[in-house]
């Protein structure tokens, strides 16, 4: 992702959880830091923001681990960075 969307993730993950750092976790996950109901709000957010269709088979803990693991499946979905 490039550093403007990465500032857009970032501000959607904001909204759904204002008082966490995000930038500082590796596993948003483990760390209890989202949980199912947030990643359902964040594929609809990040399809919104992006103008992409995120694909079921996509929804994976392992795309919601952290940034890159977001910009990464905004890459495979059709997100140029």
């Amino acid at each position: 992702m490039n550093s403007e969307q990465t500032a857009s993730v970032l501000v959607l993950l904001a909204e759904i959880r204002p008082e966490v750092d995000y930038r500082a976790s590796e596993d948003y996950l483990g760390e209890g830091l989202l949980d199912s109901f947030d990643v359902v709000t964040l594929v609809h957010d990040l399809e919104q923001t992006f103008g992409v269709s995120i694909d079921g088979a996509d929804i994976i803990p392992e795309y919601f681990a952290n940034l890159d693991a977001i910009g990464a499946l905004l890459h495979k979905n059709g997100v140029d960075a």
